[in-house]
């Protein structure tokens, strides 16, 4: 019969965080494994050792067909942010966590940690991790050698994040613990130990975009200003397209970046992924990436083209085709996931035409909104309206098969 296996979580202090059941579990055992620095800490161990290295598929298949005692090592809490959720769901173990390293972190700051948003950039890109943690107030984050706290606050740094100052804790109870605050500008100049948490504090006022930004806020062609979906047409198809926090989105034609960055707002866990084809409005894109704290993929090309590199999206913003309509609606159909829509401005009875016989033919459905929006604006101490180019919005999505 096989062995329960226990997943015991252990501190940078070794044996002195366990229990003394915990290390009579370790004598008693058979078979320790772990990562090589955990191992260290039972040099006289007189069973097999097995080293955590690289992917746990392999370690997985080892241990279901181990019948001998076994404990498995891991830093802290094993179910957060560790392998023990991994394991946990691939074969029958016992867990018995240690303090997680936000936890010991947030104890040396002296601070509550329930109200904290919890992040790992730990063995990940730290991409989009702007638009995750905007304008929240405590947040702690798990590094790594790459993603290390001067990284982080060149990050920060660069997307004009100054409200937040930063608490560090290094190697936490091991014998060169060290801890402290520090200012972002002083802290991307200085070297930390690979062992750390940084947790950020909201310490001053940022600016606050609620959906609909205005149009004047973004950085537009000059002196040709408008190529921008209009800040009532940006809400209307950004409803249409149905985001969920978790989202994929694509922007083909981003242009300003206004959809792009509406969108990764609304779908702050997800990634967005926008496509244009004229440098200079590809630049301001940029610009206002920066501006609003949206760390989105945007690349010059002229879709299709280009699309291949991007992950199947779950909503589709088409604001403009660039004359090669069928060829890109063909694409976005056969890359969409099962649920998601397709939303696309055309300014044109002849390209409203073209897109509606187009999601025909590839198997889709439509609904069109036809918007026409007036602005007021002031004359002679009165106001009289100006109206915006009208647009239809054309929302596509599979049709729903039907069983009989």
């Amino acid at each position: 019969m096989t062995q329960s296996i226990k997943l015991i979580g252990i501190g940078d202090n070794g044996q002195e965080s366990l229990l003394p059941q915990y290390i009579s579990w370790i004598e008693e055992s058979e078979v320790l494994v772990g990562g090589e620095r955990l191992l260290e800490f039972f040099p006289y161990y007189i069973g097999e050792k097995i080293v955590v290295k690289g992917g746990l598929q392999p370690l997985v298949e080892q241990l279901k067909n181990e019948k001998r005692k076994t404990v498995i090592l891991a830093s802290g809490d094993p179910l957060f942010y560790g392998l023990g959720g991994y394991l946990a769901s691939k074969i029958d173990v016992e867990v018995y966590p240690y303090f997680s390293s936000i936890q010991l972190a947030f104890s040396k700051m002296g601070e509550s940690w329930q109200d904290a948003y919890l992040l790992s950039v730990h063995g990940r890109s730290m991409k989009g991790l702007a638009q995750k943690i905007d304008g929240k107030s405590k947040i702690a984050l798990l590094t790594d050698t790459d993603n290390s706290p001067s990284k982080i606050a060149e990050y920060l740094l660069s997307f004009g994040m100054t409200e937040y100052r930063a608490f560090v804790a290094e190697n936490i109870q091991g014998e060169s613990e060290k801890y402290g605050w520090y200012e972002l500008e002083d802290m991307k100049s200085l070297e930390f130990s690979p062992l750390n948490v940084v947790i950020l504090k909201k310490v001053g006022e940022s600016s606050k975009w609620t959906l609909g930004i205005d149009d004047e806020e973004f950085s537009q062609r000059k002196p040709d200003k408008g190529l921008i979906t209009k800040k009532e047409i940006r809400v209307l198809s950004l409803y249409a397209m149905q985001l969920t926090s978790s989202s994929i989105v694509w922007d083909i034609g981003t242009c300003t970046g206004s959809m792009a960055i509406e969108s990764a707002k609304l779908a702050p866990e997800g990634q967005v992924f926008a496509i244009e084809k004229n440098e200079g409005d590809l630049e301001n894109c940029l610009q206002n990436q920066r501006k609003f704290r949206t760390d989105i993929t945007a690349i010059h090309g002229k879709a299709p083209e280009g699309l291949e590199i991007f992950p199947n999206p779950d909503a589709i913003f088409i604001g403009g085709t660039g004359g090669n309509m069928k060829d890109l609606l063909k694409v976005s159909c056969e890359r969409l996931t099962q649920s998601g829509r397709i939303v696309l401005n055309a300014a044109t009875i002849e390209n409203l035409y073209r897109a509606n016989e187009a999601f025909e033919e590839f198997g889709f459905e439509t609904s069109i909104m036809h918007a026409q929006i007036s602005r007021s604006k002031p004359i002679l101490g009165m106001k009289r309206f100006v109206p915006l180019n009208p647009i239809f919005i054309i929302t596509a999505k599979r049709k729903e098969e039907i069983h009989e």
